[in-house]
């Protein structure tokens, strides 16, 4: 399968659903300090801006279309000032589009300067977070909405808590091996199509979309609800995609991997993830193979490799072989110089 597709990343979220999800995902509770149409602002980058510099008149690099946090810094700076040099320096700010203010640590901001930001169509939010702490969950919070992503043709499988993503040809029977592997107790993520997102630098994250996450389609069957037929314990949201098995028709002429020693990897979203290449005919037991590959995949990352230890004891037995011979033709020689003296 070809993972190397151009990698899919959100352009802006509103400012609406970043309130609506900051509530209810993270259980953020902030208080509206005035009415504006939040559906017109939009948040561009996934970094945060604590705008000091900005208040003090230097405009130059100022980053306004990103969320701006008003921290204690800033609120003293603010209060420090008189009423119209205030006014001045909350100008710098209100003269750009940014999405939007948010006051931490319970801080108070004038009415003036809530007035101004209305007029310009800014929403202005107060927490009771502390700046370090708010700046650190919504960071996670934009940082999962403007990763890189990218949709792919699968099924996705927590499988002794490792993420096993199953790819192949169309009709191979992805969906039977991962059905197989729920009945055995293992966990669905998503099947048919799973969502990939990239965090950070190599974690690949797989869901399901919204509207066929965990059902599965059977050929010949048609579709089932997993989370109905085998209850919660049958599914999760999401998993960390730590090793892919593709499914390939056997080929008789096709030379195999027989020893595990040529270890392949797949380039996925930039992230080089572990690839197990299974050819398939009837009556191959794919589904335990599958669990043996998740165990052997645990097995590796606690620093055990099976088929390193294999060829490590050959290697042994060659040098003891090799070693056996050489004092044998030495004792030969030095019987035959003893005969000869």
């Amino acid at each position: 399968m070809d993972f190397k597709k151009k990698p899919l990343k959100k352009r802006s979220i509103t400012v609406a659903y970043f309130y609506d999800h900051l509530s209810s995902r993270l259980s953020i509770k902030l208080k509206k300090l005035n009415q504006v149409d939040e559906e017109k602002r939009k948040i561009y980058e996934r970094d945060i801006h604590r705008p000091g510099l900005a208040l003090a008149g230097f405009t130059n690099l100022f980053t306004y279309r990103r969320v701006q946090v008003f921290g204690n810094t800033e609120i003293w700076f603010l209060n420090h000032l008189k009423p119209n040099e205030r006014l001045s320096a909350f100008s710098n700010i209100t003269r750009y589009k940014v999405p939007c203010i948010i006051v931490t640590n319970n801080n108070k901001l004038d009415d003036a300067l809530i007035d101004m930001a209305t007029e310009a169509g800014i929403p202005i939010y107060r927490t009771s977070q502390t700046t370090t702490k708010f700046i650190y969950m919504i960071t996670d919070f934009l940082d999962d909405q403007f990763a890189q992503y990218q949709h792919f043709h699968g099924s996705m499988v927590d499988v002794y808590g490792v993420g096993m993503f199953i790819t192949g040809r169309s009709g191979i029977g992805k969906s039977e091996v991962a059905l197989d592997l729920i009945e055995r107790g293992h966990r669905l993520v998503a099947d048919d199509l799973v969502v990939v997102t990239r965090k950070g630098e190599s974690v690949l994250i797989a869901s399901g979309t919204e509207l066929v996450r965990h059902f599965m389609e059977i050929r010949g069957l048609g579709i089932i609800d997993i989370e109905a037929m085998f209850g919660i314990r049958a599914i999760r949201h999401q998993k960390r995609l730590e090793v892919v098995v593709e499914l390939l028709e056997w080929d008789p002429a096709q030379e195999y991997d027989r020893t595990g020693l040529a270890s392949k990897t797949t380039d996925i979203l930039g992230v080089e993830v572990p690839l197990i290449q299974l050819p398939i005919y009837p009556g191959k037991n794919i589904t335990v193979i599958a669990e043996v590959v998740a165990l052997n995949y645990l097995l590796k990352h606690y620093g055990y490799d099976a088929a390193e230890e294999f060829d490590k004891r050959i290697q042994q037995q060659i040098s003891a072989r090799a070693e056996a011979s050489g004092n044998i033709g030495r004792r030969a020689i030095e019987y035959f110089e003893h005969d000869f003296e």
